[in-house]
């Protein structure tokens, strides 16, 4: 197998030979990395010798055709030059860089190209960076010969090959290695196969499978046995739950029956003291009547004192009715001014967006007159051009008629000779007067056009001054809506002592909207507590609880209580723990929402919930 990958002729170019072998062996150690990872069926470490070999072969494909750097004390020969431009080609590889430069084991720069195959590998993206440094050859030319594996296609092949390790998962760890003082040697064993070693490979692979499904197996048992354990205790909690709801209930019901007993006593006593209070009613009934009787005897000029009084009473009432019409008269007054005081303000704001309208329109004219005028200007250029064309044709006409003369002379000469002649001079003539025609028609088309250049003037003057019309009428409009707003003003004035008025009665309202307010928090807060008491209660159901005089220390911390390291129960267990040993919530069984536990019931919790998850 080997003897077919492998080139070994003289006659061919021995740097070509070279690169021929080093990838078909990167060919042979994808390949087989990528066969035997998928049969494994598990994450890869550094410990992996397939993995090993393929750094191996990776780091003698980047060391073909290196160019030796010169420097004071030795050669330097190394691939951490070119891995180093990835990062300015490909932003995401600056967390390599840095994370390689910051590793504390390495100090050869072999060391560092090492550890940055590794993490490449890890993240998936070796295949990515290695061919942002194949396009850009013109960088790479400053560390490979012409003749390199990185400069030739055979580059470009390799950098193909490693985009299927992408499906291997590898977690190599970096740091512990001795990654500067590793030989690179690649192993040819690993490669040359023979039958036996195919036929234990399959028994291997067989024996692997059947040893994963019996770890399957188990581990299904082992989650079964676990549901089962759970739903037998949660059986027994509800059990327990349910024996303590009936104690409770039957608790409850005593309580209901003593609170009906007590409900009776309270009405037999409020009988008792409704029968004293009549009776005391009666008394002074009738000692009223003879103080009465007393009054009218001694003093009868208090009767017409109290028709008096009860005259000015009615007065008063009248007047306070009057009163409270003429508010309930201002406050509609109020709303509608409020509503005037709106329309008056949407008015304003649609008469000053007209206005703005308009000026933009006035502008628009104008600069419609301007290249009206510009227009007029370019037409009398066009005609006076025109006209001189015009004189220049009527000139060339005149020599050329002076021309015929000599040439009619010249035909009556020789007009037996000369009939050719004159027909194509007949035939120049006619072309020159057609052409005399066009020139008179384009002509009474430039006159036409100047008639409508002027009546459109005309109709934008008659335009501008029915503007000025509309702008005079919209400027009285606008005085008069100012002697309106200064109406309103006064009106303003007067709606704001009323307004002074309303907010006194509004502050009475709203001083006793907040008492109200007040009591219906301290109810409401007294119904949480009440509604905590009774989670609390149910939570401690099946519980065997401390008492806070027993506990003197906390559990987990030992420390002892105080002011201010206060005592708290733990609604799993019953203990008493500290604030810092029992910050933890969790919902449990008996409570829904989250409840307080300490660290180690949470820390228990935690382990079940994530044992009872498939």
């Amino acid at each position: 197998m080997l003897d077919s990958f492998l080139v070994l002729s003289a006659t061919k170019d021995p740097t070509a030979v070279e690169r021929a072998n080093l990838l078909n062996m990167a060919k042979l150690s994808i390949k087989g990395l990528i066969e035997s990872a998928l049969s494994f069926g598990r994450t890869l470490d550094s410990d992996y010798p397939p993995l090993q070999q393929f750094f191996v072969v990776m780091e003698h494909c980047l060391k073909h055709g290196l160019k030796v750097r010169k420097s004071f004390l030795s050669y330097n020969k190394t691939i951490w030059g070119p891995l180093e431009l990835v990062e300015k080609l490909y932003p995401e590889a600056e967390e390599i860089g840095a994370s390689v430069r910051d590793l504390p084991g390495l100090k050869t720069p072999l060391g560092r190209a090492r550890a940055w195959l590794r993490l490449a590998l890890m993240q998936k993206k070796m295949a990515d960076y290695l061919r942002c440094l194949i396009i850009q050859r013109d960088l790479l030319s400053e560390f490979y010969e012409y003749h390199a594996l990185m400069m030739e296609e055979e580059g470009a092949v390799i950098v193909g090959l490693l985009v299927g390790l992408n499906v291997i998962d590898a977690n190599l760890c970096v740091k512990g290695e001795d990654l500067d003082s590793q030989v690179g040697v690649i192993d040819f064993s690993m490669y040359l196969k023979n039958e036996e070693d195919i036929g234990n490979k399959e028994r291997n692979v067989q024996i692997a499978a059947i040893l994963d499904q019996k770890n399957y197996v188990e581990e299904l048992n082992r989650q079964l046995n676990s549901t089962v354990s759970s739903l037998h205790s949660r059986v027994d909690s509800l059990e327990k739950s349910n024996t303590k709801l009936i104690e409770e209930l039957a608790i409850a019901k005593n309580n209901i029956i003593k609170l009906q007993e007590e409900n009776h006593q309270l009405r037999s006593e409020n009988k008792l003291i409704l029968m004293k209070t009549q009776q005391h009613l009666e008394v002074t009934k009738v000692d009223v009547e003879t103080e009465l009787q007393t009054y009218k005897h001694s003093r009868q000029g208090l009767d017409e004192m109290y028709n008096e009084a009860r005259r000015q009473l009615r007065d008063e009432s009248q007047l306070r009715q009057d009163v409270e019409n003429e508010l309930a008269v201002q406050v509609s007054m109020k709303h509608e001014i409020e509503l005037a005081m709106k329309l008056l303000e949407k008015d304003i704001h649609e008469k000053q967006d007209t206005l703005i309208g308009l000026r933009q329109q006035l502008e628009e004219v104008k600069a419609i007159n301007i290249e009206m005028y510009q227009k007029l200007q370019g037409s009398e250029d066009g005609l006076k051009e025109k006209n001189e064309i015009i004189a220049r044709l009527e000139e060339k006409t005149s020599k050329i008629t002076a021309a015929m003369r000599q040439l009619e002379q010249r035909l009556q000469q020789a007009e037996k000779a000369q009939m050719e002649i004159e027909d194509e001079d007949k035939k120049y003539l006619q072309e020159y007067q057609s052409k005399f025609d066009s020139l008179q028609k384009q002509i009474s088309q430039k006159e036409k056009q100047l008639v409508q250049l002027e009546t459109d003037l005309k109709i934008e003057k008659e335009w501008r001054q029915t503007l000025q019309e509309d702008l005079q009428k919209e400027k009285d409009t606008v005085s008069h809506l100012r002697n309106e707003t200064q109406q309103i003003i006064t009106l303003k004035k007067e709606f704001l002592n009323l307004q002074d008025e309303n907010q006194q009665l509004k502050k009475i309202y709203h001083e006793q909207e907040q008492a109200l307010q007040e009591l219906g928090n301290k109810l409401s807060e007294s119904k949480l507590k009440i509604e905590d008491i009774k989670e609390a209660n149910k939570a401690l159901q099946g519980l065997v609880w401390l008492k806070d005089k027993e506990a003197t220390h906390c559990k987990l911390c030992e420390k002892e209580f105080s002011l201010s390291k206060r005592k708290h129960h733990c609604r799993n267990c019953g203990e008493i723990f500290c604030n810092a040993c029992s910050d933890n919530e969790l919902p449990l069984p008996s409570s829904p929402k989250p409840v307080r536990v300490c660290d180690s019931c949470h820390a228990l919790l935690i382990q079940r919930c994530s044992s009872n998850l498939p």
